[in-house]
């Protein structure tokens, strides 16, 4: 199956989220943003991709390429379609709430006094129109805005105009006075504060008689062009690059379906779109991804209740530092179930700690207000030796890596940019600390980003331990990061691009020989995205050899799990709920001896061979059984896990048990009071069960 008509089935069951009425109504309007911000960067990435293909493949590919875009077209429209009925559905259900979303037209005297003010004191001051002539320059309109397409009739005359809605100056939602004798709140779409004043756009200077504006946005190929030459450095490149993205060519052109024909036309063929550009009506509003910070203003029902973060008790008392805590016995994390604040607290304490001598991290995505990257300064502030490590490309978080790496680099720190060709995208802390006469190794390795806002977001799991053999192989991961001519051996870690597909094969093959020789075999992988074919083609031949694979995938997963001949024994679900789940966590039977790894790595062809990716083992009982637990639970999910099968018909799994699980609040319950929900044990769960009793 091709990964971007898999991603779409994806982004489907986000719109099932919002579809759902079971889901509150506030939460549902930020599903749809969700669902158009993912839509945004699939263009942007994915479709980009596919472009490129048409460009400069041979024949036959090309061919490929261009059918592959045909069929996301059709999909698109189909799922954009299905957007526009739910958006109308929830926003009505929101009105019934009493927080209504009006548009220009349904505004009363009293309140279009109130818009009219608003425009001439806030507004108007941020609009810059633009008249659209074929012998003017074009201007490169940015993807991250939507445009008013604006259709002027002046007497005998007629003009096109354009102008940007400054929703990057202003709120995209202005809460307006209700109408007198009316219950809640009221608000109108900045887009429609402009159309209420559409003469006053023109200051006077066009004598209008009448002007209809049509919403239209953009969405540009994200690709970086970064030349490999050494006139300029890598810091030097990336800002370039990024300026240029601006003017990178187009991919996707939504407009307002309402469009009359003449003013699409004259877009076209000013635009210059041509037929491998996807050109898709839609409804009058769009940027919908604002809906993801549309104001909850009614009772706290309407969105989910937040789930109380869970302490862990041996980290909330004073008997000892972290690191004797950690000496003691390691430490898994499972974000947003557990405060983020231990990662913060680790590296404070680690600042201030005489006996630590050097810290490094690897730095993929940060929040723009970063304790992680201030904890950093203040322990180079304390005579500490710190390395970071970032990565300057992770795309869309370009511009935040470039001014944190400048600022680490300011107050001391010593900046590394990774190494050439490879994008870092590793999780990796250590921590060295002088104990007597030598030096100790405390490690971190993650399944996700050092980011304090998205670890409210996303589920995420992190490992500290004292393993020194562990910690060798980060410090050997680092040497490898700044002097890129060594190449390491790793006992314990599988490290992208050097072991993690030659490691993930060897463990396979064990499951298939154990199958063979007629032991219990089988595996759980769970990941954001699965779609290298030389892994999915040794998947298939586990499951021939009887091997039991179950797989959590959240995205794109080009594996057909369940074909008959092919994959009868592999299952599949995905999972979307109130968290995004981020982990990637892997487990092998290995004859009653589960092994399990967590880590950066998903199974994508990138990430297997042209990243600096790592996964490791979890070696504690106690952490594996909550791996465990936690996996069993979401494969027994029948609320909000949905079936991955050859169709994408994203049934929900398991509707016929009658025990209903939603992982999500199961799992919280269980790491809070040990409490599992009933549902069949797996071999891997009865042999944690077992060693747990005898113990």
């Amino acid at each position: 199956m091709p990964r971007e008509l898999s991603w779409l089935s994806f982004n489907e069951r986000v719109l099932q989220e919002a579809r759902s009425e079971e889901v509150p109504v506030i939460q549902r309007l930020r599903y749809l943003g969700i669902f158009s911000n993912n839509l945004d960067e699939f263009y942007r990435v994915r479709v980009a991709e596919v472009r490129r293909l048409i460009s400069v493949t041979r024949a036959g590919e090309r061919k490929r390429a261009e059918n592959l875009l045909i069929d996301i077209q059709k999909r698109v429209v189909e799922l954009q379609a299905e957007f526009t009925r739910t958006q109308a559905t929830v926003l009505e259900e929101v009105s019934r709430r009493n927080i209504h979303l009006i548009n220009e037209q349904q505004l009363d005297d009293k309140q279009g006094e109130f818009v009219r003010r608003y425009f001439r004191t806030t507004v108007l001051p941020e609009l810059e129109p633009i008249l659209l002539d074929k012998k003017t320059p074009m201007p490169t309109l940015n993807d991250e805005s939507i445009y008013l397409a604006i259709d002027i009739a002046a007497g005998d005359d007629s003009y096109f105009a354009l102008v940007e809605v400054p929703t990057a100056q202003l709120s995209r939602f202005i809460e307006i006075p209700r109408k007198k004798g009316k219950k809640g709140k009221v608000f109108i779409v900045l887009e429609n504060v402009i159309r209420y004043c559409l003469a006053e756009v023109f200051r006077g200077v066009i004598d209008i008689e009448s002007a209809n504006a049509y919403t239209i946005k953009f969405s540009r190929d994200a690709e970086l062009d970064i030349d490999t030459g050494f006139a300029e450095s890598l810091l030097e490149k990336m800002e370039t690059s990024l300026k240029q993205r601006r003017k990178a060519e187009a991919v996707r052109f939504v407009y307002d379906a309402a469009m009359p024909a003449h003013l699409l036309k004259f877009l076209a063929d000013y635009f210059n779109l041509g037929k491998y550009h996807s050109l898709i009506g839609g409804g009058r509003y769009h940027n919908s991804k604002d809906f993801i910070d549309f104001p909850n203003v009614g009772p706290r029902y309407l969105e989910y209740k937040p789930l109380p973060q869970i302490p862990i008790s041996r980290l909330e008392t004073d008997e000892g530092s972290i690191f004797k805590k950690i000496r003691d016995k390691d430490i898994l994390l499972y974000f947003p179930y557990h405060p983020f604040d231990y990662m913060t607290d680790l590296l404070k304490t680690a600042a201030v700690d005489p006996a630590v001598t050097d810290i490094k991290i690897n730095l993929y995505r940060v929040a723009s207000n970063s304790r992680i990257c201030d904890a950093l300064i203040n322990a180079v502030y304390n005579g500490k030796k710190v390395l970071a490590v970032v990565e300057l490309q992770a795309r869309f978080d370009e511009a935040a890596n470039i001014n944190w790496a400048q600022r680490l680099a300011d107050n001391g720190v010593e900046v590394l940019f990774g190494v050439p060709g490879l994008k870092v995208h590793s999780k990796l802390i250590l921590i060295e600390r002088r104990q007597g006469k030598e030096i100790h190794y405390y490690s971190h390795i993650g399944t996700g980003n050092f980011n304090e806002k998205t670890a409210r977001l996303y589920t995420d799991f992190s490992l500290l331990t004292y393993d020194q053999a562990i910690g060798e192989d980060v410090a050997n991961v680092f040497d490898f990061l700044k002097h890129n001519y060594r190449r390491p051996r790793y006992n314990d870690l599988l490290v992208s691009p050097h072991t993690t597909r030659s490691g993930l094969y060897k463990l396979i093959n064990r499951e298939i020989s154990n199958a063979r020789d007629g032991y219990p075999a089988s595996m759980i992988l769970k990941c954001n995205n699965l779609v290298d074919r030389e892994l999915a083609m040794k998947l298939y031949e586990a499951s021939d050899a009887g091997v039991s694979i179950k797989l959590i995938v959240r995205g794109m997963c080009s594996l057909l799990p369940g074909v008959k001949g092919l994959s009868e024994n592999i299952e599949g679900v995905s999972i979307v709920d109130r968290y995004l789940e981020h982990p990637r966590v892997y487990m092998f039977y290995n004859r009653g001896e589960p092994r399990y790894l967590i880590g950066s790595a998903d199974l994508m062809t990138r990430n297997l061979d042209r990243r600096v990716e790592v996964l490791a083992p979890v070696k504690d009982p106690d952490a594996q059984r909550t791996l465990q637990d936690i996996l069993d639970q979401q494969l027994n999910d029948n609320i909000k896990a949905r079936v991955l099968d050859a169709g994408q018909t994203n049934q929900v799994a398991g509707k016929k048990k009658h025990i209903k699980i939603r992982s999500q609040e199961t799992i919280h319950e269980y790491l809070a009071t040990g409490k599992l929900p009933r549902y069949p044990k797996t071999p891997a769960t009865k042999k944690a069960i077992r060693r747990k009793k005898r113990a």
